[in-house]
């Protein structure tokens, strides 16, 4: 990876200190991709305002999340996987396009009603994706029914958002808030905006005529299990209250290379959230006026979301149930031994660095 220059920097934001040392562990990579195909592209389903569908997930291979390269989020591995350079050109871009609808030709029996566009960082930066790529994506996709964008608050700005809408798409626009929680987003995610700027953001998405779908984070580093579970139940319930914000998507954090959550993980000091915690959350707050999913990436293994081993890929469906039907009575359904040692975890974990069970 190329070494981020100080005029990519984004000084003032975050924390001097994590972001050294976020610097210092990402240039330890030196893997090289090619900007004419996607990070990833695969088909799943979705549930939204309007139901369930089939969707076509994207994720662009673009320069690289700027704040990624100040130093960024503790627990974000995805600009490790970012074209060399710091940009990809329109053409290549919309190479990486064609790449995915040819999948989705290839997978699927027929087109996908929702789009999903990610990149690694925000696909609102202008700076990962210019205008032109933006439109012509937009109208690409423009026969679809719903599209998905993320981006941090700070680049959802109206126009960029009704490129989209214009195109006659159901638009969501993804904010990676991670925490309702101002203290925990500065102090364990190092991201840098405040609770306020993701609520201008739902303002400017909803006058763009737009919907938003928050991103939060369980179990940033530097909290213990029963923090983090607390965290999320209150963030869930915090955006919920957001006019603008219909589905909130609760994403586990899992142990991701060249982050500075690997090396607390490697170093005994942290554990991914068990799976019993995204079950907890989840039925706790089933009866917010707002669509709640989790997709807990890894999980089952030591560097993803995990119970005891035995009973992670039934927790999984019922959490992959629970995400379609919003039925939080799937919970009732799985039980397994280990439940004594995550409530004993919940009742006395009190340090972030010495997890009680891993």
């Amino acid at each position: 990876m190329s070494k981020p220059s100080p005029d990519v920097y984004e000084q003032g934001k975050g924390m001097d200190a994590h972001n050294s040392v976020m610097r210092d562990i990402r240039s330890r990579n030196d893997s090289t991709y090619d900007p004419r195909e996607p990070t990833r592209v695969w088909l799943d389903e979705d549930n939204t305002p309007d139901g369930v569908y089939q969707s076509l997930t994207i994720i662009l291979n673009t320069g690289g999340c700027r704040w990624a390269r100040a130093g960024g989020c503790t627990m974000c591995g995805y600009v490790a996987e970012s074209v060399e350079g710091g940009s990809v050109a329109h053409e290549d871009l919309m190479a990486q396009i064609r790449h995915c609808l040819d999948h989705e030709a290839e997978e699927a029996d027929e087109q996908s009603g929702l789009i999903k566009i990610y990149t690694s960082g925000s696909f609102l930066d202008e700076r990962e994706v210019p205008a032109e790529t933006r439109q012509a994506i937009a109208d690409t996709f423009a026969d679809r029914e719903r599209i998905v964008v993320e981006s941090l608050p700070d680049f959802v700005q109206e126009d960029r958002v009704a490129d989209f809408v214009d195109a006659g798409l159901e638009t969501d626009v993804a904010v990676g808030l991670e925490t309702a929680t101002d203290r925990v987003r500065h102090d364990c995610v190092n991201k840098y905006f405040d609770f306020a700027d993701f609520e201008e953001a739902c303002a400017a998405a909803r006058d763009a005529g737009a919907g938003v779908k928050a991103y939060l984070l369980m179990k940033p580093p530097f909290l213990s299990e029963s923090e983090a579970v607390a965290d999320m139940k209150r963030s869930v319930r915090k955006c919920a209250a957001v006019d603008g914000c219909h589905t909130v998507s609760m994403n586990p954090c899992n142990v991701q290379r060249y982050t500075m959550v690997e090396e607390l993980y490697h170093d005994g000091g942290y554990r991914p959230p068990w799976l019993w915690s995204v079950a907890a959350v989840l039925e706790s707050t089933a009866d917010e006026d707002v669509i709640v999913v989790s997709d807990p990436v890894g999980h089952g293994s030591d560097r993803g979301p995990h119970n005891c081993g035995e009973c992670d890929d039934r927790v999984q469906r019922a959490i992959k149930d629970f995400d379609l039907r919003q039925d939080p009575s799937v919970f009732e359904q799985v039980d397994c031994e280990c439940e004594a040692t995550y409530e004993a975890v919940i009742e006395r974990e009190t340090s972030y660095s010495m997890p009680l069970a891993r």
